[in-house]
């Protein structure tokens, strides 16, 4: 058979830009992962995380779990990665989350799918990208709802001339309410080891409007950056190709910022053991390597729970770089300051 005159079928996919969504699309992601081992102490390695409910199988066991869960945010980034070809390829930036509420712990052995619908759309003014608000929920093996979250990401077009969307803003909550936070089932804290722990300070230690400087540095590298995003198979073109950006630079993920910061919040919050929900975060400046992240906290509220051996604290974690002061977030045009880098706000679990 004479193919010469056959044009080629591409195979390969360049992912989905601006043009290409529409609300109420749902996008069921390819590629289930199972979570093992390898991640609690991958995780470990790239970030210093000591929180000792995920560290220990024994202090969980103690805390009334049969076996130590996964570090929330392993969950998080593994349902995170599966979206990324789908929602972010052909990002500019992530731009923040709402929402976001952890329904079940996710252990070894427990395989996470991802599926999104999109909510929002709305297309810059430059008319070559646009905003992307999209709901993601991660379920198990067994198909139970293991966390959900909405974040919203700004998107290339591929083609400027394209009809610009009707815009739609999804109308968000500002924070998830206390009465929602999901507790573990079996968790007791009622004879939790703060010694082993590693801090003596429980639930009723901390005030609203308490601020608490981390005092740890970490400095970001390359490797180590990407290594994270491959792990959790985020494969986002800005964070591997260093010709997307006139700099030269790849920007660092998101979540690698998150976790680093999270794992800084120790000293201070040691027994903030569990990540219940996440109301609202932003990346307000981008990420490269070579930056040393610093990280401060305040407490911005605190509420009982139906568990009455757990409390939960409502905390704002800001990551900076080194050179800038703590507690200082805008200036006086109420713009993020420069070195800002990560302002998130979450609900954690600590013992009463």
């Amino acid at each position: 058979m004479d193919q010469t005159n056959t044009k080629p079928v591409s195979k390969t996919n360049a992912g989905n830009f601006f043009e290409d969504y529409r609300v109420g699309q749902v996008i069921r992601h390819a590629v289930p992962r199972t979570a093992t081992e390898g991640d609690r102490a991958l995780y470990t390695a790239l970030y210093p995380s000591r929180f000792a409910l995920h560290s220990s199988d024994e202090f969980a066991k103690a805390s009334g779990l049969a076996r130590g869960p996964l570090d929330d945010l392993i969950g998080f980034h593994i349902v995170f990665g599966k979206t990324v070809p789908d929602i972010s390829l052909n990002a500019v930036a992530n731009l923040g989350y709402a929402e976001c509420r952890f329904l079940a712990p996710v252990h070894p052995g427990d395989t996470l799918t991802s599926v999104s619908e999109v909510i929002g759309l709305k297309e810059n003014s430059n008319g070559a990208s646009g905003v992307v608000w999209v709901r993601t929920t991660g379920h198990n093996q067994t198909g139970a709802p293991v966390l959900t979250y909405v974040r919203w990401v700004m998107v290339r077009k591929r083609d400027r001339a394209a009809p610009a969307p009707e815009t739609v803003i999804p109308k968000l909550a500002p924070a998830v309410t206390a009465g929602d936070l999901v507790v573990p089932e079996g968790l007791d804290f009622s004879t939790y080891d703060f010694e082993l722990a590693g801090a003596p300070h429980r639930w009723s230690d901390y005030a609203v409007g308490e601020r608490i400087d981390h005092v740890d540095r970490v400095t970001i590298e390359e490797a180590e950056h990407m290594m994270a995003t491959r792990l959790w198979q985020n494969t986002s073109k800005v964070h591997f190709d260093a010709t997307l950006r006139e700099d030269g630079k790849r920007l660092i993920y998101g979540g690698h910022v998150i976790s680093l910061a999270r794992a800084l919040s120790f000293n201070g919050l040691a027994n903030a053991q569990i990540i219940a929900a996440i109301n609202a975060g932003a990346h307000a400046n981008p990420c490269f390597a070579g930056t040393t992240v610093r990280a401060w906290s305040e407490v911005l509220d605190a509420a009982e729970t139906a568990n009455p051996s757990v409390g939960a604290l409502r905390l704002r974690l800001v990551a900076t770089t080194a050179e800038t002061e703590p507690f200082v977030l805008r200036d006086d045009e109420k713009r993020y300051l420069k070195g800002v880098l990560l302002d998130l706000d979450y609900w954690a679990l600590i013992p009463k």
